[in-house]
């Protein structure tokens, strides 16, 4: 893993010094608690759409620890566009929820599951994940209302299956769709340094397996990871108190 220090070339020296001299200037306001709170430890994000229903859903409000994958050049709010690599780097792990930024387009946040490390290989089949050559354990559900997690009817009803990764990590996914436009992939070979990640709405995400509009995440990106919700707000502003807590 390239860390901050190898990035840095003699010719860079005045890049590296006028990085020092802004640190130096910052330090009142990164000692600050409020900045402390919101760009070390925990980083608020509200949730825009459905692509992870049912585990997030539009109105949720979440709290992400950026401690836990370290800190890189997504992680603060000043440019930070002299920073290559991560520091105190923390690797994800499977079913991980991951807050980061796509090469393609930097200025956006997107959230999803991690299910593919470096190394792995994956693939959809009739809308089963295939991690390494081998079905991911799942188990059908009862049907549920789909609300507009699905783009249609509130009252109809959607498929749900919970899916386990081999480290243990389960959560519920929706299947809106049979054959849908993503049920059926080539093999996809996660390349080191970088993640697959897929949305639990598994017929409505843009994620890894578009790769013209977000393919594979460079771990670099990452700027943490989901911990809990903190609020949610159903779509006419009344609190969902049974949201609250820690997501899967």
């Amino acid at each position: 893993m390239t860390t901050l220090e190898q990035t840095i070339r003699p010719s860079a020296r005045s890049r590296e010094w006028k990085a020092i001299v802004i640190l130096i200037l910052l330090i009142p306001v990164l000692w600050s608690p409020p900045f402390l709170f919101r760009y070390f430890l925990y980083q608020p994000f509200n949730i825009p759409s459905n692509s992870m229903a049912p585990t997030l859903m539009v109105g949720d409000y979440v709290f992400t620890a950026k401690y836990v994958y370290g800190y890189g050049r997504y992680s603060f709010p000043f440019d930070s566009s002299w920073i290559s690599g991560r520091v105190f780097a923390g690797e994800p792990e499977y079913g991980d929820l991951v807050v980061f930024r796509t090469p393609r387009d930097t200025s956006v946040d997107y959230v999803k599951r991690v299910v593919g490390l470096p190394g792995d290989r994956i693939q959809m089949q009739q809308g089963r994940l295939i991690l390494n050559d081998r079905p991911v354990t799942r188990a059908a559900l009862k049907e549920a209302q789909a609300g507009a997690a699905c783009g249609g009817d509130d009252e109809a009803q959607v498929k749900r299956w919970r899916e386990t990764l081999p480290n243990g990590a389960s959560y519920v996914t929706y299947d809106c769709l049979d054959n849908g436009f993503l049920d059926n992939t080539s093999v996809y070979a996660v390349p080191p340094g970088h993640l697959f990640v897929l949305g639990d709405n598994r017929d409505n995400s843009t994620d890894s397996r578009m790769a013209s509009a977000m393919g594979f995440i460079p771990m670099d990106n990452l700027i943490g990871k989901v911990t809990r919700i903190l609020w949610s707000l159903d779509d006419d502003g009344e609190p969902r108190f049974e949201r609250l807590g820690k997501v899967e």
